[in-house]
């Protein structure tokens, strides 16, 4: 993230302070090429909607990012109700904010969203970048900074709250596990329209979260959660749906990463890659059928000082909150560091991950800019 100067280090702005922060100013380099980039010029109808959090500057937005839809916020956190953030209005519907849905429920709002794009692109190819906020801590910072309440966590409907009052531990826990079934109920539903209307067979539906959880829900037998190193941050479901295409009810254990996502969708589209873009990922689909096993052997993180790296079964970690080298296949929990007893194999784990920041250092796409 550092890498594309989207940066938020948790400061409460004042409006005036927030009209200039890096949330508002910085985003997504705009030599970069996106999903909707790369399917528009497939033919594909591109849509996106919900957290896009790749910056809110006009040259950042969707609708110049290869997308012809947008309905979403474009900073990392809303109020899921009143949709602001600082006091500033934060939902966009094309390149302008918008208040018309104050006060219903983001999760609803995105649905009903992602299911208009859909009806409107049904007679073509089309793509959506549906991204929920659901179950997201809400952001609801009001506009003085003398009078702001502390950060709520979740909020979800009073109806799926109620589910679970009183079976969980405390009501914190009741508004995620509320904000994630709302969330799956509005998922459900896109789904069943998909298939009454047809749609279904083909379709290739991908569901995966952005990051581990937040721990407030537990992510056992996993170690950490969100913006750690540990498995609890960096391990997230994967779930893909393609009726007739994908075997139902497969689970598998290969190593793949988000970065292969881009690429399955480019290779089911057909779709051409601009003329020097190199991916870091590739199509997914012959590991989901079973046909062959992942070419993906290593991956790094750095997040600030925190760094991470995985070479096969062997994890390094270094970080403030702790480190050590772990063999997940043996210890998926990161309990028993084996530095001492594997001098060799951190040795060669750490040297990949200096090779893979000496290449990323050398990959910065900074400018020159285009000019808006």
């Amino acid at each position: 993230m550092v890498r594309n100067d989207v940066t938020n280090y948790g400061h409460r702005f004042t409006p005036e302070e927030y009209a200039v922060s890096p949330e508002m100013t910085l985003g997504l380099d705009v030599h970069e090429q996106t999903v909707g980039d790369v399917l528009k010029r497939a033919g594909y109808r591109t849509g996106m909607v919900g957290k896009w959090d790749m910056g809110q500057a006009r040259r950042f937005l969707p609708l110049q990012r290869g997308f012809d839809f947008f309905y979403g916020h474009g900073n990392n956190g809303i109020d899921y109700y009143t949709h602001e953030r600082y006091g500033v209005p934060s939902m966009f519907r094309g390149n302008e904010r918008t208040e018309a849905d104050k006060g219903t429920y983001a999760t609803d709002l995105f649905k009903r969203e992602a299911l208009r794009f859909i009806r409107e692109s049904k007679n073509g190819p089309w793509f959506l970048y549906l991204a929920f906020n659901a179950p997201h801590g809400a952001s609801s910072y009001g506009a003085d900074p003398t009078d702001r309440k502390s950060r709520e966590g979740v909020q979800a409907p009073e109806k799926f709250v109620a589910m679970y009052r009183g079976k969980v531990k405390d009501e914190r826990l009741a508004k995620y596990y509320g904000a994630v079934t709302c969330m799956d109920e509005a998922i459900g539903e896109i789904m069943t329209y998909l298939k009454q209307s047809r749609q279904g067979e083909n379709t290739l539906l991908m569901f995966f979260s952005d990051n581990g959880g937040s721990g407030n829900g537990g992510n056992a037998p996993l170690k950490g959660h969100k913006s750690t190193m540990w498995e609890g941050g960096l391990r997230v479901p994967f779930i893909a749906w393609w009726p007739g295409r994908l075997p139902a009810g497969k689970i598998t254990d290969e190593f793949l990463t988000s970065l292969e996502v881009l690429p399955t969708f480019s290779a089911v589209a057909g779709a051409k890659l601009p003329p020097g873009v190199r991916l870091d990922g590739f199509d997914l689909l012959p590991m989901l059928r079973g046909e062959k096993k992942s070419s993906r052997t290593e991956m790094f993180w750095q997040r600030r000082g925190d760094k991470a790296a995985r070479v096969g079964q062997w994890k390094w970690v270094e970080s403030a909150k702790g480190g050590g080298l772990f063999n997940l296949t043996a210890d998926l929990a990161e309990t028993r560091d084996l530095s001492t007893e594997k001098p060799d194999v951190l040795a060669r784990v750490k040297g990949r991950f200096d090779a893979w920041r000496k290449g990323m250092d050398a990959a910065e796409p900074r400018g020159p800019f285009r000019d808006y």
